[in-house]
């Protein structure tokens, strides 16, 4: 394992998870109630569940172990597989506390971090009524300010935006864009209000993000708890579930039952998910990059807001980097065949767009085309831990992996460091 590293460490896709004093505090008090049924994050002692407009989303893994936020130091994938699904876990301390998050950075060889949302990510942009949206946008980015204020020279955040509404979305931009914490506006790549981001409704949007020079923070989430075609994660697991063979009662190898017949019976997490089950979700195993890729491919280069506003920055985490290559080479391929147009014609050289771009993909420890090409992807990838997710990997880890695998350690310090902090335009520590 790597014990010291000669250049600073940017993690540049962590996670913080909304406690209940983000409502009970930073919410406007005459909308307490309204935001609580707008949205709220319920983390009981037998079970736990999302509310989003009033309906109540259950936990569709196993409630006891909090896989969005198990991770610590000290930990491996394999310690976390076989963690007793009968008894209850808390959560890690670090995910719900500055003092702790940063003892976890120094342990992890992380100098600074940049913190997207947890439920804000799953359930914000679901919200219906636009101004409880606004109030809800304003409280976490209050509450999120002063989570980084402890330290303030190595936390930093996305900022939510209130998309229910362009212009709270333009005046909560412009309000955050004052407070030195928030260095990226997040955007989940989902649909709302049966909108996507190549819809017209956005064009202030990536124009008010350029003018400001704050880039877009796009960041997948899983979807579990969200209707189906908001994003890829609900029809993953719809997939999941109805793949599954129900388990023959008794067991496997269990003959006909008494009565004469072949009885079966479907073994099921809390979730009630018909068939037999993994134990888990699966669309944290697609549904990251399927967003993200969508997002690229769509929004960014087919809908041309790379062509239409070049100085736009954008950082897309958590789904890999490995995939664009295959984006780029597809996208050539349509443009130059059939010449693409929506409401604004299509570049035809997407691959020198793409060049040209300020656009980082977030890259993980474990990914081996980095490791393989890393010419192809020295200033294209900001390096991010996933923390504190059960997929959680160490600065440690990705350096050693890296270095391993030959790639020359200036290219290393840009993937690890330089890269993410000149995008979010971050001073070392």
């Amino acid at each position: 394992m790597t014990a010291s590293k000669p250049f600073p460490v940017f993690d540049a896709d962590t996670h913080v998870v909304e406690p209940p004093d983000l409502w009970d505090h930073y919410v406007d008090r005459d909308y307490r109630p309204l935001a609580k049924q707008a949205l709220w994050r319920e983390e009981g002692e037998t079970n736990s569940y999302l509310k989003i407009n009033g309906q109540v989303f259950r936990d569709s893994g196993n409630p006891n172990i909090p896989r969005h936020a198990i991770w610590q130091p000290g930990m491996t994938w394999q310690s976390i597989g076989e963690l007793d699904p009968s008894e209850r876990h808390p959560l890690t301390p670090g995910a719900l506390g500055p003092g702790a998050r940063v003892l976890h950075m120094d342990l992890m060889g992380v100098d600074q971090a940049f913190l997207y949302p947890t439920w804000f990510a799953e359930g914000f942009p679901l919200v219906e009524d636009p101004d409880v949206a606004h109030v809800l946008a304003r409280a976490y980015n209050d509450w999120v300010a002063d989570f980084c204020s402890f330290a303030p020279q190595r936390l930093f955040a996305a900022a939510i935006l209130p998309f229910q509404n362009m212009d709270f979305t333009l005046q909560e931009l412009r309000r955050v864009a004052t407070k030195p914490c928030f260095r990226g506006a997040f955007i989940r790549p989902a649909f709302s209000e049966d909108r996507y981001f190549t819809n017209p409704y956005f064009d202030p949007l990536w124009e008010a993000l350029e003018e400001l020079g704050m880039p877009a923070a796009v960041h997948p989430t899983p979807g579990l708890w969200n209707p189906e075609w908001t994003s890829h994660g609900p029809f993953v697991e719809k997939m999941s579930s109805r793949s599954q063979r129900p388990a023959l009662l008794g067991g496997a190898g269990a003959g006909p039952s008494a009565g004469g017949g072949n009885a079966e019976r479907s073994v099921s997490f809390s979730s009630g998910t018909a068939g037999a089950s993994l134990g888990h979700p699966v669309a944290p195993i697609l549904s990251y990059w399927l967003d993200n890729h969508m997002f690229v491919a769509s929004t960014l280069i087919g809908y041309t807001v790379m062509q239409r506003y070049p100085r736009l920055k954008a950082v897309v985490s958590h789904g890999k980097a490995s995939w664009m290559e295959e984006v780029l080479e597809k996208m050539e391929a349509s443009t130059k065949t059939v010449p693409l147009t929506n409401y604004y014609p299509v570049r035809t050289d997407p691959e020198e767009m793409w060049e040209e771009g300020h656009v980082l993909l977030g890259f993980d420890a474990e990914e081996r085309l980095i490791r393989e090409l890393p010419h192809a992807y020295e200033r294209k990838v900001a390096w991010g831990s996933r923390y504190p997710h059960h997929d959680t990997t160490t600065a440690w880890d990705a350096i050693e992996s890296l270095t391993s695998a030959g790639v020359e350690p200036a290219m290393i310090a840009r993937m690890m460091g330089a890269n993410a902090r000149e995008q979010f335009g971050v001073e070392v520590v």
